[in-house]
């Protein structure tokens, strides 16, 4: 007879293997499962995928039935943010844990040579390392060429053992990857559907750490799938396209009653849509493969994104500014030993941001957190259900403007606080203030309203400490 807790732990696997189409499982083989020494850690993550476009997280519209199972069975941060939302510095941050303005800080400025990645950590600890995907850290101008035809140099591509990727690339139908050095360096073209073909290559990757596991000759793994979409343009395979209907779509309340704005809105968030149920459908695929392999129960998922995308909020689309669609990202770890023994699932407000995703990933796997990373380690949340102190506060940057259209295009600063707040400025310029708790979608602006004088003060220094104590430099006003 099985213990209630071997009996909890068959339930939420199963319901795990449902969602992802694995069938059902035995109770009695997963009391069998042995214990884990040394975890696994897979990091899943798409281009500007906001995080309000899922169905764990509210969205109406969108079908991400595997998203949201293991949001429920892990731990959702459902007011994860970009820091700065941008690709290239997200990704900066993403793999050092430093912020944007000592790591990489602008678009298509290249990641530092002498700059340590978290794959450095993680091949030290004797892990093998991977990366798949889109990469956009080797500093390549499209001004110059097709960065889809660009060669990251096998010395610029983090510490990864196996790197399998594309600088940049805004063809979906038409993706290149390459690797490998010397007589062994390839480059060629991927058949069918971007975000598709990446997951068969991370598949192979994960039935041979299966193999190698069973021969005996195994070790743990940290493993990256980067993936495109949905990233403009808005297109997916047929199948999906044809499940979404711009004019029946809901679209969020800050999108204002101009007919261009709306229709734009609408005819891009029907692809929008149709590529994240492509991709919750090929994290279906993922968590098979891994079950097929014997990694299920070893490996910690961790679902997450660049940034956002406007689509018409505030009459913006794509990124680089501070609203709520643009900075807010999906940021889901779960995955390894399923929660069964009561601790702490499902969402949580807690403010995580694109420095302490490597801290994180490393406290999962029970490895120190070297002195450079500048973030800090949110794997409480996951293991222990005894979190540290919450963050009192968020830091929010564009550091180096980009010049892209239909968004912001200049320097700010700013801060989202625990209890509800969001201050930004420009330089000596106070810019937005948000009471999120009465004002989630941003429609009234406190910052020059002198009723709310003391709390603009309040936030304004807790900017200039920010400023401070990350040694960035920005004049921040006074009042």
């Amino acid at each position: 007879m099985l213990s209630r807790r071997s009996f909890l732990r068959a339930s939420v696997v199963g319901a795990l293997h449902q969602a992802a189409g694995l069938g059902p499982l035995a109770g009695a083989a997963l009391v069998r499962q042995p214990a884990p020494t040394r975890a696994n850690v897979i990091w899943l993550f798409g281009d500007q995928h906001r995080g309000q476009a899922l169905g764990a997280n509210g969205d109406p519209n969108v079908h991400t039935p595997n998203m949201d199972n293991l949001a429920s069975l892990g731990v959702n941060f459902t007011r994860a943010t970009s820091g700065f939302p941008l690709c290239c510095p997200f990704r900066g941050s993403l793999l050092t844990g430093r912020y944007p303005h000592h790591c990489v800080p602008g678009h298509e400025y290249p990641l530092p040579e002498e700059q340590k990645t978290i794959a450095h950590v993680f091949n030290e600890a004797g892990y093998h390392t991977a990366y798949f995907g889109k990469w956009h850290l080797d500093g390549f101008h499209e001004k110059d060429g097709r960065a889809a035809m660009h060669i990251v140099p096998p010395h610029r591509r983090g510490g990864f053992q196996t790197w399998v990727g594309y600088e940049n690339n805004n063809s979906q139908w038409d993706c290149w990857v390459h690797g490998g050095e010397g007589k062994d360096a390839f480059h060629y073209r991927l058949p069918g559907y971007e975000t598709d073909a990446l997951t068969d290559l991370f598949i192979e990757y994960i039935k041979e750490r299966g193999r190698l596991a069973r021969s005996g000759k195994g070790q743990p793994f940290f493993a990256v799938l980067s993936v495109q979409p949905p990233h403009d343009p808005y297109v997916a395979p047929a199948e999906y396209m044809r499940r979404y209907n711009g004019g029946q779509l809901v679209l969020r309340p800050n999108v204002p009653c101009v007919a261009s704005v709306q229709q734009t809105a609408r005819r891009d968030l029907a692809g929008y849509y149709a590529m994240i149920e492509n991709w919750d459908a090929n994290i279906g695929r993922i968590l098979r493969a891994l079950d097929e392999a014997g990694l299920l129960f070893n490996t910690h998922i961790m679902i997450f994104s660049d940034h956002g995308d406007m689509h018409g909020s505030h009459g913006m689309y794509r990124k680089t500014n501070p609203f709520e669609e643009s900075i807010r990202i999906p940021m889901i770890i779960a995955g390894e030993r399923m929660r069964y023994d009561g601790r702490l699932t499902g969402d949580t407000p807690v403010l995580i941001s694109a420095v302490d995703i490597a801290p994180t990933t490393l406290g999962l796997c029970g490895l120190p957190v070297p002195d450079w990373m500048e973030g800090q380690d949110f794997s409480g949340y996951r293991l222990h259900g005894r979190p540290r102190p919450r963050p009192d506060s968020v830091y929010l940057q564009c550091v180096v403007p980009t010049g892209h259209p239909h968004s912001i295009n200049k320097p700010y600063r700013g801060i989202v606080t625990d209890d509800g707040w969001k201050y930004v400025c420009f330089e000596n310029v106070s810019w937005l203030m948000f009471n999120l708790n009465e004002d989630p979608y941003e429609l009234v602006n406190l910052a020059h309203n002198n009723r709310y004088r003391a709390e603009r003060r309040k936030l304004i220094e807790r900017l200039k400490q920010w400023v401070h104590e990350t040694g960035d430099r920005f004049a921040v006003p006074d009042d």
